[in-house]
């Protein structure tokens, strides 16, 4: 027990180098094939900063625990917007561009609609069960594919792109190696881990994947949210946390459950509300008070509306 703790402990620590070691690496790699500081931006970039939740949410795919890697997704979703982006304006407000606001933040409701569209067999067609299969798996990614189409597009015309640092070749292929090599051990280590902690203290796999999964997974959102915030470039803040939850959902959670279906627990239909909610409210927040604006009182708002949630969830067990 006390050592699957240590390692479960340990392997978030991988997970988030991991993940930083393989977006060094290959975006200096695509740089010296001389790909865009935009694409890599939107391409190596993104995927690499989504890596942890990926690689978690394929083993314990694998694994057949389904209610971990559906409420990881959802949890690391509801803690972006709540938690993450809470900090974020607590620190400083954050500006957020018209863009952001009509396409973007609706572009995230409508994953979430699609999803549990997708994932409500039982509620929608009164069938014997609910999962993601392969089918949906395939429209989840197909939504991907059209999303990241749509953000190169919005990208190109904003002219946002990644400050990329060249390494030397030898450096750069060690670094995605020694980074897939860590994604893999610590996602084997948090799954093995959380499996294991869930049965020692009578917990479900849904309250340790919508809880210490979904916080440590979204470690890499936080630190760079908050460092964004930091610094007042709020455009990096708010594009990783919308940027981040439609990742999850579409690219994740597609190419889960195409890799193998995953059975859904109608419980988590109240987790999937709440992250509506949540999309909901950041929406709302851009007109009341200072227009456009993600205030200091709106941030401590999300705070409290995250630590409620996490009581509930506790609470339901």
């Amino acid at each position: 027990m006390y050592i699957t703790l240590s390692l479960f402990l340990v392997g978030f620590y991988f997970l988030i180098k991991g993940a930083d070691w393989l977006v060094i690496g290959a975006s200096s790699i695509a740089k010296r094939l001389r790909v865009s500081d935009l694409m890599i931006g939107l391409t190596v970039v993104s995927f690499g900063t989504s890596a942890p939740e990926l690689i978690v949410n394929l083993i314990a795919s694998f694994q057949g625990s389904a209610d971990l890697a559906i409420g990881n997704i959802i949890g690391s979703n509801i803690s972006n917007v709540l938690l993450i982006l809470g900090i974020a304006a607590v620190i400083y407000p954050l500006a957020i561009k018209k863009g952001t606001i009509w396409k973007e933040i609706p572009f995230n409701l409508l994953a979430i609609v699609a999803l549990w569209l997708l994932i409500n067999d039982r509620l929608i067609d009164a069938g014997g069960l609910s999962l993601l299969s392969r089918i949906d798996g395939g429209i989840l990614l197909l939504f991907f594919v059209i999303f990241l189409y749509y953000t190169f597009g919005i990208s190109k015309v904003e002219g946002e792109g990644e400050d990329v640092k060249k390494h030397k070749t030898w450096m750069s292929i060690l670094m995605v190696i020694a980074g897939m090599l860590a994604l893999a051990f610590g996602g084997k280590w948090i799954v093995d881990g959380a499996i294991v902690i869930a049965q020692f203290f009578g917990m479900s796999e849904r309250l340790i994947g919508l809880t210490i999964i979904a916080i440590g997974t979204s470690l890499p959102e936080l630190a760079a949210t908050a460092v964004a915030a930091w610094k007042h470039n709020s455009d990096i803040a708010i594009g990783n946390i919308i940027g981040s939850n439609v990742f999850n959902i579409f690219w994740i959670l597609g190419l889960s459950s195409l890799v193998k279906p995953l059975f859904f627990n109608t419980t988590l239909n109240i987790d999937i509300y709440v992250m509506g909610i949540a999309t909901v409210i950041l929406f709302l927040f851009m007109f009341v008070g200072k227009k456009n604006i993600l205030q200091r009182w709106q941030g401590v708002v999300m705070l409290g509306l995250y630590v409620a949630y996490i009581v509930y969830l506790a609470l339901r067990g």
